[in-house]
């Protein structure tokens, strides 16, 4: 049987990772500075977190949400006390877009509507609801398209309202800081008019933190930049450093019954040793901190590339925009000079999302292989 082949792949293939460092099967190493789509939060293969995997599958990796689990139950209070948001409640899934889907599933079962207000570029995942409020016609099939959902710009609140004002709307969703779409992001007069007249209306707002909360941003969510409160918050990526784990935080408002959600895989044993683990290093190594001590110090490095037309998001969520289509570049780098960087909807953008664990030198290294590439390039 053949991998049904809907990925291009890269002639890499990696055998080992500590850090922020791959090593592939000819012993090459490679400067992490992706982390497979943000996912890699603590730093690969960190000895805390191999540590609790181990010894949680040594006693019960898996059972059904139908017994008790106390693993569920300090992760949740974990989260909350690192993040914030303590008066939250915790629902566990298995990945980002089943956290989509089951935010969206929740505000429609709370206001009784249907009709979703979406963002250009947004992505949400690709299962079905998700999808179909994923602003991407290439990959929205016909049975999802028939979710109802209007697609605005971001920082036009008026737009936002009218549709608002028809009264057939359950939720808004936006991403913190918008990732596969290129790292536009809402302003904080925007996310507050945002949260203002979704409660005047009776609609529920849900930021999708998915690839931009768990510390990425520089605080523990990107909404928290804003001074705002959501009405559900849905994770992934970042929450298990590699372990498939997702979730969405519910606000008080919300009352939940037996079986109004449910999963079959989500919160497991294993899962939620890893969601501790994270947490655990997170709070224990300051990752926040050096998150932001590194997005300063990118901030100045990047200024002795004169190619940079801007630099877009925040932390360790970045673009770097250039004027130009940026995939032969972003070829070089990861065939050449062995870094590995992301790319968007946006074809004229690099993006960054290394582990929060990345340091100075990272960074030094990053900025000397762009110069070299840029000037290989033009020769």
């Amino acid at each position: 049987m053949n991998l049904f082949d809907v990925y291009p792949l890269y002639n890499i293939t990696p055998v080992k990772a500590l850090d922020f460092t791959i090593t592939d099967i000819d012993g090459v190493e490679y400067l992490d500075l992706y982390s497979g789509h943000g996912v890699i939060s603590i730093g690969h293969t960190h000895p805390k977190y191999v540590t609790k995997l181990k010894n949680q599958l040594e006693n019960i990796g898996f059972y059904s949400n139908a017994i008790q689990n106390p693993l569920q139950v300090e992760l949740a209070e974990k989260l909350g006390k690192l993040s914030g948001c303590e008066e939250y409640s915790l629902f566990l899934c298995s990945s980002g877009a089943e956290a989509n889907e089951n935010a969206l599933k929740l505000a429609s079962f709370h206001t009784n509507k249907s009709r979703v207000i979406s963002f250009e570029n947004a992505f949400h995942g690709r299962t079905s609801a998700a999808v179909a409020t994923t602003d991407n016609k290439k990959i929205v099939a016909p049975i999802n398209a028939q979710q109802v959902v209007t697609f605005l710009p971001l920082n036009n609140i008026d737009l936002v309202e009218a549709e608002l004002k028809k009264d057939d709307v359950c939720c808004v969703i936006i991403e913190g800081i918008q990732g596969v779409g290129g790292l536009d992001q809402g302003t904080t007069e925007f996310f507050q008019a945002l949260e203002k007249i979704c409660n005047q209306y009776n609609v529920v707002l849900i930021l999708d933190e998915v690839q931009s909360g768990y510390g990425r941003s520089g605080k523990f969510f990107a909404f928290q930049h804003h001074n705002i409160k959501p009405d559900i918050i849905c994770l992934a990526k970042g929450m298990g450093n590699g372990f498939p784990i997702g979730g969405i935080m519910i606000s008080p408002k919300f009352k939940a019954s037996y079986g109004l959600l449910g999963t079959t895989f989500g919160g497991s044993h294993l899962a939620c040793a890893a969601g501790i683990a994270v947490l655990e290093v997170m709070e224990k190594e300051k990752l926040m901190d050096n998150v932001n001590d590194i997005y300063a110090y990118f901030l100045e490095a990047i200024k002795a590339v004169p190619e940079v037309v801007k630099v877009k998001g925040k932390g360790l969520m970045l673009g770097v925009e250039f004027d130009f289509d940026v995939s032969a570049l972003r070829k070089k780098m990861i065939i050449d000079k062995h870094i590995f960087t992301g790319n968007a909807n946006n074809k004229n953008l690099l993006r960054i999302l290394p582990p929060l664990t990345i340091r100075k030198e990272a960074i030094d290294t990053f900025i000397i292989a762009l110069k070299e590439s840029l000037q290989e390039i033009k020769a």
